[in-house]
């Protein structure tokens, strides 16, 4: 039985073997035939592949000035349609191009007292420039008297609206800060055309304007901004918020947050009653809106008493956009007032006002020497080699806004006076600032400022011998369109009583260096 199980089966493999032979196996092709076959298939399949890929590429996508358009060309009219297409959409775009903030889409508040008036409108007229269709209202508490075609030279004068209704209980401060922190939504509601950009600030602060324009170019004027800086005092910012920005060093406000903030803020001011000024109520209904202070330097507040000489010699890195606190503290030029002073450095911001303020160093290296140019402002000779790391801190001229404090209640770093009588710098006011226009570039005289100096018994080049400093200096408008950095100086010639400098963008391998 066992035996007649396997004959079947062997019966059924080998029906099955004979099911499965190809007529290949049964009729062997010649070498020939077998190779042609193989050659036919390599063809077809190179073939293939190349159609898939040709096809692939004309189902890219083609970017072109933000336009995406997946092409799916089969014939040279379609590419050419198509190409005709994005060149008519890239056309569209660039002539709807957003033009760049000039001072037309600006429109600045300014908080006034009508008992400062007479004096502090001076301040304004320096850098209110109504021919260039500059716009903006002076908000007082009270009418003033105005004098014949004054109206040209300062912004229209309006007076705020009544706040009486308004809780304030802090005992420190003024109610006026109610009625100037209304005034973005007041300035708001005069519905003034075209408006990107409003620019708060107080009747003493002084704006340089064009540099006032590189940083709201920095920021689309469609979103939520909310640009300014911090007190340079430490304790200042305690008190009030490391997150507010001080509204006499100036701030500016994107419309449609303007336009957010006049919806809320007068309930937002009833929840604060508490609260000191004016712009830390802006800065608490901003908190609510969740939007964040931007942080930009060169606004500044200056909550500072004295000189202002180092802080001005030592300008960070940043375009100057303001200055305040002008009737606190000393006049920024000697042996002037403070609206002659500010006068005179008009002169030099007419001619480069981006590099107005900004700090240069370098080394007379015959006579060992550190040489520092604020540019437009003063020059500083230093015996000695002094590192840029150090020179380029503040030297405290100045007093903190709480008279006890010390130097540690500064917001940045700073460093002492020297007091070693052959370290003491010698400085070179700004005399004069012209444009050659023969070579494009300006020529600046800085005049050494005379004090005594005490006696220095070190056995080298004296820098009370050299009487001026010419800087020559080539205009650079686009200064702020690139990466941040100082620019370089050089010493071109240094004779017994003048010195010759040269100022510009750093060369690809130049360091301040000895």
């Amino acid at each position: 039985m066992f035996m007649k199980e396997r004959d079947s089966e062997k019966i059924i493999w080998h029906q099955m073997r004979i099911s499965s032979i190809t007529p290949f196996s049964i009729f062997p092709l010649p070498k020939f035939m077998l190779g042609l076959i193989l050659f036919v298939l390599t063809i077809y399949v190179f073939t293939t592949q190349k159609y898939l890929s040709s096809s692939s590429c004309n189902d890219i996508f083609i970017t072109s000035s933000n336009i995406i358009l997946p092409i799916h060309s089969k014939s040279n009219s379609t590419i050419s349609s198509n190409a005709s297409i994005i060149d008519q959409q890239t056309r569209i775009l660039q002539e709807k191009e957003v033009e760049q903030t000039n001072l037309e889409h600006v429109v600045f508040g300014i908080a006034a007292s009508s008992k400062l008036w007479n004096k502090r409108k001076e301040y304004i007229k320096l850098w209110w420039k109504p021919e260039k269709k500059m716009r903006g209202v002076v908000w007082l508490d009270n009418s003033v008297k105005t004098e014949k075609n004054e109206s040209k030279s300062l912004p229209e004068l309006r007076i705020s609206a009544n706040t009486s209704h308004f809780a304030y209980n802090n005992k420190q401060g003024h109610r006026s800060a109610i009625r100037i922190s209304r005034i973005l939504a007041e300035t708001l509601r005069l519905r003034k055309e075209n408006v990107r950009w409003f620019v708060m600030g107080d009747d003493d602060t002084v704006f340089v304007t064009e540099n006032l324009l590189r940083i709201l170019n920095k920021y689309d004027h469609n979103q939520y901004y909310y640009i300014g800086s911090l007190s340079e005092s430490h304790l200042q910012n305690i008190y009030f918020s490391y997150s507010m920005a001080y509204g006499g060093g100036g701030f500016a406000i994107s419309y449609p947050l303007a336009k957010a903030i006049d919806k809320m803020q007068d309930r937002c001011i009833q929840r604060y009653p508490g609260l000191y000024g004016s712009d830390d109520r802006m800065q608490a209904c901003m908190a609510e809106l969740g939007v964040p202070l931007t942080k930009e330097l060169g606004f500044h507040q200056y909550d500072v008493y004295g000189n202002l000489f180092g802080l001005l010699a030592s300008h960070p890195i940043t375009p100057l956009v303001s200055l305040h606190h002008l009737d606190v503290v000393e006049p920024i030029f000697p042996n002037v007032t403070q609206l002659q002073a500010l006068q005179k450095l008009t002169v030099p911001m007419k001619l480069d006002s981006a590099g107005i303020m900004q700090q240069s160093i370098c080394y007379d290296k015959v006579n060992s020497w550190t040489i520092s140019v604020s540019w437009g402002f003063a020059v500083q000779i230093f015996r000695g080699v002094l590192s840029p790391r150090e020179i380029e801190m503040p030297s405290r001229t100045f007093l903190n806004w709480y008279r006890r404090a010390d130097y540690t209640a500064y917001a940045f770093n700073t460093r002492p006076v020297m007091r070693n009588p052959c370290q003491k710098s010698f400085v070179f006011y700004m005399s004069s600032a012209k444009m050659d226009s023969y070579n494009n570039q300006t020529v600046t005289q800085y005049t050494r400022h005379r004090v005594p100096h005490p006696l220095c018994r070190w056995k080298m080049a004296n820098p009370a011998d050299v009487e001026r400093i010419q800087v020559y200096k080539k205009p650079d408008p686009q200064l702020w369109d690139r990466s941040p950095r100082r620019n370089c100086c050089r010493v071109l010639s240094s004779k017994k009583k003048s010195m010759v400098v040269d100022v510009g963008v750093c060369s690809e391998d130049e360091v301040s260096e000895v």
